[in-house]
């Protein structure tokens, strides 16, 4: 059976190589960068199936790394930052960060949440196209068949996890999910992510897909509860 590839981007040595020591305990294959551009070249030559990124690198830092990794892959990144990164956080999770841990942190808990990353909701073109598989709600339309979706006629483009979301939503019109659920579905654990990391993704899927994201037509909060879809 093959095993996963982790890229573990970290410059601080006890980190890195107590993340090491983890992964590979759990089975993983890793690659160490000690730096943001070595992290970005040993991305391109090793393939990784999910990368650890720190947002905090010499040379290059963890969010020029996402951005640059996101231009060619939709491998699952999750940046590693200090408490005291908040703002840097969000940007990551924007840029196409899938999740986040923070320092510090129990290194249990981050092998956890690789594998929850790597355990992606299942995508799959089916063997046909069914019309079962094509939704249109006002402006936007949403085909599950090549998973296009457009906003006015427009094709637009979805990272995964906004692509998760919005499908998981959207063939539920009208249910109500907390965050927690979203996160469970979609990150695939219950009890090791933090709740920003969805709230993140939800804004950065409402600026794409909502005329007017601050007053949106179809992903809406249900105060004190969480998301729903409006299908109406």
């Amino acid at each position: 059976m093959r095993q996963e590839k982790v890229l573990v981007v970290e410059d601080e040595v006890e980190i890195r190589e107590l993340i090491n020591i983890y992964l590979k305990n759990s089975g993983y294959n890793t690659v160490l960068a000690t730096n943001g551009q070595e992290g970005l070249e040993f991305f391109h030559k090793n393939a990784p199936d999910i990368v650890i990124l720190d947002i905090m690198l010499p040379k290059m830092d963890g969010i020029e790394v996402c951005q640059e990794i996101r231009k060619v892959s939709t491998v699952p990144i999750l940046f590693l930052s200090a408490k005291r990164d908040s703002d840097d956080i969000i940007r990551g999770l924007e840029l196409g960060g899938d999740d986040y841990i923070t320092k510090p942190f129990d290194p249990n808990v981050l092998v956890a949440r690789v594998k929850a990353n790597l355990r992606r909701l299942p995508i799959t073109i089916p063997n046909s196209p069914d019309q079962k598989n094509l939704f249109k709600y006002d402006y936007l339309e949403l085909d599950l068949n090549s998973y296009t979706i457009k906003v006015n006629n427009e094709p637009i483009t979805l990272f995964a996890k906004e692509l998760q979301l919005l499908i998981l939503l959207a063939k539920n019109p009208n249910q109500v999910f907390s965050v927690e659920q979203l996160y469970s579905q979609i990150w695939g654990a219950e009890s090791f992510g933090d709740t920003r990391t969805v709230m993140v993704h939800i804004s950065n899927l409402r600026k794409k897909i909502e005329l007017d994201p601050a007053n949106p037509r179809f992903i809406q909060t249900v105060r004190g509860f969480g998301y729903r879809f409006n299908a109406l």
